[in-house]
Formats: C-alpha cells, structure tokens, sequence
C-alpha cells in the first residue's frame, strides 16, 4: 500500500493514503491492521484519504523525540533521516502497512462479510450535522410556507409508522410520536412540530449508533474466538493412517482435506470424500436428530459428528462459514432474553396505552394542549428495550473476550442466580492432557504390544484419555499399522472393532466386564487393583479375554481449587462431582479439589437422573462437563457449560461454552452475570424514575415538551453509553 507519513509521536503514526478509502473497504482495513500484534486502535478518515495507527510502544521509544509532519516522506525512503528508526513497535507498524494489498484486504473483506459495518464515528456526526444543520437552515433561510410545507413532508414518516401501529392493533412509541406531532399541527404551531421531529430524529439516530456499536462490538469478539480441524496433509483420504496435523480453522483453504469423527466439530463447509458420519445440523436447521451424511453429500460448519468418521474435502474457508454461525448466534441472543428484560419490556409496552390515557386527563382537565402534548412526548418503552439490550450485548461482548460463549442473556440471569453447580471429572477437573502411568501384560501380551494396539484403537477419538494412549505409545516411538477394522466407538463406555475377525474391545471396567462379559481372573484383577489404585484404568481385551490393563493419571488443572472456593464465596451452595471413573479415581481428584459431594462408575443417563433429581429438589443447576457422554446432564441443567477443549456435540447442547476450558473463566463469569442482573435492574429505576419527573414536568408545565423530548432522548442514549462500559 503507498503511504506518506504525516505526523507521528511514540505510539501513534498518521499516515496519508494514495486515495479515497471506499466505504467497503474500510472493516477490512481496519481488522488487516488490527491483526498487528502491538497496534491497539486505528482511526480511518475515508473523505480525506487517511489513517491513525496507536500502538504499543516501548520505554526506548518513549525516549525518541517527537516529529511533526515528516516531511510527508514515503516511508519506505532510505535517504531521509527518520529519528524513529530504532522503534521496534513503530517497525511493525510499518511492516504492517506494508503489508497491506488487495489480496489481504480481500481475504478481511470475507471474513467481515455478511456482518453489519462498523458503526464510524465520524459517519455519526456528519448524520448529526447534516440533520441539525438542514433544519435550521430551513428555519432561517427558508420562506415560511416552504418551510410549513417541508414540515408536513417530513411529518409523513412519523404518520406511516404510527398508523402501521395501529393497524397492527398497536399501542406504541410510534403511534405515541406521531400523536405528538400532530397536537403541534393542530395548534398550527409548524415550528413546534419541526424542532419536535428533529429532536425524536437526533434521539433515534444516537439510540441506532449505540446499539450497533455494542452488536459490532460483539460479533467482532466472536470472531476471534478459535476453531481447529484434524488436517490430511498429503490430501489423499484413502491412504489409512496417514499423517493428521491439528491446524486452527482459519489456516484452512479451499481443496484441503480434513477428518471429522464422533464429538468433533466441523468448522467449514465440505464434502464428504471418504467415511460415513452421523452429523448434528440443529445449529443450522433446528432440527435435532442427527442425519447420515457420506460419500459426496455436503456438510456445512456449525454441525457436529454424534457418530462414525469422514474425510471432507473443503469447500469455502472459514473465515466465510464461521461468520454465518455468529451472526446467528446474534440473532438466537435475542431470542433468548432473559426473564427479567423480557417482563420489564413487555412492560414497557403496556405503559403505552396509559400515555395515551393520562394524556387523555389532561386534556380534559387542563383545556391545555401543550401539557396534553407534553404527556405524549415522554415514554418507557425505548429507554426501559435499549438499556436492556445494550447491557446485554455488553455483556456477551465482554465474556467473548475473557473466554466463554454465552448464547443468550437468560443464561446469564439463570447462572447469576444458580446455588447447585454439578461438574463432570475427566477433561473438566483434572487436565485436559493426562499421562499414562502404568501398562499391564496378560495372557501372553506384553506392555509394549498392549501400548502399541490400545494407542492404534484410541487415535481416532478426540477424547483426553485417547489422547494419552497415543500420547504415551509416541512418546516410547511405538509406530504402528493399522491391522483392525472399521472402530466403534461407544459413548461412556469404550471402543470396539474386530482383528483378524476377532471382536476387540477396550474401555472402562463396566463395559469390558459387565457389557462384554470378559472374565477377568482373580489373580489378575489383585495384580490390577495394587498397580492401579487412584488411576483411570482401561481395559483392553481380544475375543472375550483379557490382554492388557492401562492405568492413566488424571491430574487435577492448576487453580480448580481456588476457584472451586471461589464460587463457594459467591453463592454456590452445592459443588458436586460426577464422573464414570472408579470410587478410587473420584476420591482423590474430589479430596484435591476441595468437593465433598461427588458420584462414581456413573453412565450418562446416571449423570442426567441425578441432574434431574437436584432439579426437582428445587435446586437451580448448573452442569459443567466436555464430553460426548456428558451431553444428556448439560441438556437436563437449567445451564449447561461446556468446556472449550470438549466435543462438538457438548458445546452444541450448552447453553455456555469456556474458550480455553479454564474454571476461573466460571469465577468472571458469575461475577459477569450478576454485574448484569444489578446493572439492569439499576437501570430500570433510573429510567422509571427519570421519565416519570418529566412527565410530571410537563404535565404541570414546568418544561416544555420539547425539553422534556430532549431530556428524554438524551437520557436513553446516556445511560445506554454507561452500560456499553465493560463490567467490572
């Protein structure tokens, strides 16, 4: 991109462009720089062809002198002196403008796409000017019968929107404005209707700015949140056991392939190339059975794998799929209003009729228009909906940002106002990385074959246990070939395929025992429980015999104690365990985690029953879990938290996702939600008790009712500033 720089001082460079920045380019340039890692703010002045970039700068170049005006020189001339040479932030900022073509702001352009622009400051007061300023050169300039006769033109918008009200069978703002204009016309009191059509434009235009800078504000945190996919780098879906690389979904292009299998989530849009796979589209369809999708069907991003493996082919980038899910993610938030905003604006709306009712009483009592004009100029309803919304896209912006999804503001108020929170063990407590401690030979096997097998099953799930299995067969350079067939795996409970026609198995205590019916011999189940004691054990068995055990370590995540205290302090009356590993296992992770309340050898309709149970004792819950097992229980809650290392299935039926599976992100986020419950509920005092003085104000007469309109409209749009503040 060519630039000259205008003028800069330590932390912040002006620079002025070839040209005009297009309307259409100017999220895209915008995002293009933001991805700088030091640079903190860009200001874009498209009329005049130039851009302000703050960044973080260090103490070295704090200590440079400041330069005005540089002489206008390009920066990338070698001849001229540049005092700021040595700036290492300055040199980033610079690389990045450099960096800066058609192709980048192309590839920003798509993943701005589909949003609503960022609201422009600077676009905001032209709109402001050119309204003020038209109207009083209209007043000034203007003879007075084209100005009357602009009035009545102007009034037209008003009327249609009130009498769309009506005949709707509404009572509401719009039918309340135009009711208010028109007792001006009727005094025949032009310049009254004027400057009252004015203010209630000013209002609306400042009331549309903040709501869309709190929505831009958040869809542009969403954005930011990761996704990741298995990538083929060779790209050939029938070479078995080729290479799989975990990349971040925006890394993903056109023509590459990735592999899809049970609980993982599909981030872009696809065709099936090899594999069958159950595919959850609820997100997109609201459909909530899942359904088949194989060779040569389309997937779309936003759809999890409940069962069975694919290999897609990758049809669009992320960055043109991922917006889609947000923005509808947006939409549902709306939806799914809290009890509390929903009943305060459904009471904003009844308030309407009674406007109309006690201005009817003044106009009978008073003979006097203008306090009869007065009682229509003041209403809750537009005050009472935009503080509401405002907080709450606030809100969902700023836990964005500090690592959970929240789908809706009624999560919020349910997780503010929950006493029972239940959590999963395995990838919620303990580390999302185990580490295999023990391994067990029988029946002629021994540890390393046991490793090598069990690691060539457990690589095609997503599970932290199988994670570990592969991990540990790595780390003892244990390469494999894949001699089994097809695998199936079987929710909470294990893995099943078959070798050399043989039916294999490995899993938990309860599906290889119990479900399977392999017998384990005294002798070797005393062997078992010494080796094994407190350690996640998975069994693995051929043809209904046993041939190795595999104990994993599941280490308690740093700071879950804390923040287990933590909740306690700020309000969870119950903190439960629940988990399918042994009593042993439960033990000493509960007995580390400070929880005295915890279940073992769990299955998934036992951990949903006990939910339901906490429920139906009138407790409110919350359940925290990651797996596919754990889906039923985050159904059942009133809130259900999925962690962000979870499967795709789990984060799909939780109401809260936590980006990074952090426990203090659940500390921010109680915080969060009860600073919402206590900032609306603020707000609605101050916006009962402001309006109804201006009301009384005007009724008696002691301000006019464009004053009160001003008073009004300013006060909606100042308390909808201080609630876009991010929440402490």
């Amino acid at each position: 991109m060519k630039y000259a720089i205008e003028h800069e001082v330590p932390g912040r460079i002006r620079v002025k462009l070839a040209g005009r920045v297009p309307e259409s380019d100017l999220d895209a340039l915008n995002r293009v720089l933001m991805d700088c890692p030091v640079v903190t703010k860009v200001s874009i002045y498209p009329r005049v062809g130039s851009l302000a970039v703050r960044y973080q700068a260090s103490a070295s170049d704090a200590a440079l002198p400041v330069v005005a005006d540089a002489a206008m020189a390009p920066a990338d001339a070698a001849a001229v002196v540049d005092p700021f040479a040595a700036e290492p932030g300055r040199a980033q900022v610079l690389a990045a403008l450099d960096g800066v073509n058609a192709e980048s702001v192309e590839l920003a352009r798509r993943a701005c796409a589909g949003s609503a622009m960022a609201p422009r400051t600077h676009s905001l007061l032209l709109d402001i000017a050119t309204l003020v300023g038209g109207h009083f050169a209209r007043r000034w300039f203007l003879p007075a019968p084209l100005s009357t006769i602009y009035t009545v033109w102007a009034y037209r918008h008003f009327l249609f929107e009130g009498l769309k009200s009506l005949l709707s069978g509404r009572l509401d703002v719009p039918v309340l404005d135009a009711s208010a204009i028109a007792i001006s016309f009727v005094k025949g009191d032009f310049r009254t209707a004027g400057s009252t059509m004015l203010l209630l434009n000013l209002g609306g235009l400042l009331e549309d700015y903040t709501r869309a800078q709190s929505q831009n504000e958040l869809i542009y945190s969403l954005l930011d949140v990761p996704d990741y996919a298995q990538l083929i780098p060779c790209g050939d879906a029938q070479v078995r056991g080729a290479e799989e690389v975990r990349v971040s979904a925006h890394e993903l292009k056109a023509g590459d392939l990735i592999v899809v299998r049970t609980g993982m989530p599909i981030p872009v849009d696809g065709q099936v190339e090899y594999g069958t796979a159950m595919v959850n589209q609820s997100a997109l369809t609201g459909e909530p059975l899942a359904i088949e999708r194989t060779v040569g069907d389309d997937i779309f991003a936003g759809t999890a794998v409940e069962d069975g493996e694919a290999y897609v082919r990758v049809k669009a980038a992320a960055e043109d799929t991922k917006l889609r899910g947000i923005v509808n993610l947006v939409e549902q938030s709306e939806s799914l209003k809290a009890e509390s905003l929903a009943r305060r604006e459904n009471l904003a709306d009844k308030i309407v009729p009674w406007n109309f009712l006690l201005a009817g009483i003044v106009a009978l009592t008073t003979r006097d228009i203008v306090r009869t004009s007065a009682a229509l100029m003041v209403d809750y309803s537009c005050a009472l909906k935009l503080t509401g919304a405002i907080s709450v896209l606030t809100a969902m912006s700023q836990s964005a940002r500090e690592g959970f999804t929240v789908k809706g503001s009624k999560h919020f108020e349910t997780f503010a106002q929950a006493d029972t929170i239940v959590f999963d063990k395995t990838g919620t407590l303990t580390a999302a990385a185990p580490r295999v401690c023990e391994v067990m030979g029988f029946d002629g096997w021994n540890r390393t074959q046991v490793l090598r097998f069990s690691a060539c099953l457990e690589e095609h799930f997503p599970h932290p246990v199988a994670r570990a299995v592969v991990n540990a067969a790595a780390e003892a350079g244990l390469k494999h070939r894949e001699r089994h067939a097809e695998v199936e795996y079987i929710v909470a409970h294990g893995i099943a395929s078959s070798l050399d026609g043989k039916r294999v198995v490995i899993g938990s205590e309860h599906f290889v025992v119990e479900d399977e019916h392999v017998q384990i011999p005294e002798q070797d189940a005393k062997k078992i429980a010494e080796k094994m004691d407190g350690l996640s054990t998975l069994y693995l068995a051929v043809d209904g015999e046993l041939r190795g055990a595999i104990g994993v370590e599941d280490p308690l995540k740093p700071g879950v104690a804390e923040a287990l205290a933590e909740l306690r302090q700020l309000g969870f009356k119950h903190l439960v365990m629940l988990t399918g590993d042994n009593e042993h296992a439960a033990a000493r992770v509960a007995a580390a985690a400070g929880i005295t309340e915890y279940r073992a050898n769990l299955l998934p309709e036992d951990k949903h029953g006990i939910v339901e149970e906490l429920r139906a004792a009138g407790d409110t819950v919350v359940m925290v879990g990651d797996g596919v097992n754990d889906s039923p229980a985050l159904s059942a809650a009133n809130v259900g938290v999925a962690m962000g290392s979870g499967t795709a299935i789990a984060k799909e039926v939780a109401d809260i996702t936590l980006t990074e599976g952090d426990l203090t992100s659940l500390v921010a986020l109680r915080r969060l939600s009860q600073g919402l419950q206590e900032r609306m509920a603020t707000s609605f005092r101050q916006v009962i008790g402001i309006n109804s003085a201006l009301l009384a104000g005007g009724i008696t007469g002691i301000i006019t009712p464009q004053l009160s309109a001003l008073v009004h409209n300013g006060s909606t749009v100042l308390l909808s500033m201080r609630n876009s503040r991010a929440y402490e």
